[in-house]
């Protein structure tokens, strides 16, 4: 099936969250924090995608508190920090909220990621992945992580349903 077909069965947006909504860079400071930086179209385009009835879930290796805030900033409640086994996190997901892998599209960016994208609707990544996870996508965002690449792809969607530019674009 060709890729712009796909995108019209996606309904749930699934990420990774370091490589893919940051840079992969990891600042640590002195009380152990670690900080990371994300970007503001990435964010804008996750909380448009939810008020338009969107599921979005972030599963990640990351353990950082500062991770679930800012998702929580954005809308996103359903957060798996310190996943290690994202298979088994992501099919539980799935049987969880009653979803179809054939709707999900997740997007990975290095080796734990590339199970879950062997059996999702749609495996996607940014520029910058590792090689392993670029040749078993669907799509490979011209967009590096932390740099858009989540945009790009919810914006694809959403331009399909014809949800994009709506008149809730312009609330944030």
């Amino acid at each position: 099936m060709r890729y712009t077909n796909i995108l019209q069965n996606i309904n749930t947006f699934i990420f990774d969250y370091d490589g893919v909504l940051t840079n992969g860079k990891v600042i640590y400071l002195n009380n152990n924090d670690q900080l990371r930086t994300s970007y503001v179209k990435d964010g804008y385009a996750i909380q448009y995608a939810i008020r338009e009835g969107y599921r979005i879930a972030v599963i990640t290796g990351g353990k950082s508190p500062l991770i679930q805030k800012r998702l929580e900033e954005l809308g996103v409640t359903d957060v798996f920090p310190g996943t290690y086994d994202k298979l088994t996190v992501f099919n539980e997901y799935i049987s969880t909220n009653n979803l179809h892998y054939d709707n999900v599209l997740f997007m990975g960016d290095d080796i734990p990621d590339y199970e879950v994208m062997k059996v999702c609707g749609l495996a996607a990544c940014p520029a910058d992945a590792a090689e392993e996870i670029k040749k078993i996508s669907h799509y490979v965002s011209p967009y590096n992580g932390g740099e858009g690449c989540v945009r790009d792809v919810i914006e694809q969607v959403m331009k399909c349903h014809n949800k994009w530019m709506n008149k809730n674009a312009f609330l944030w």
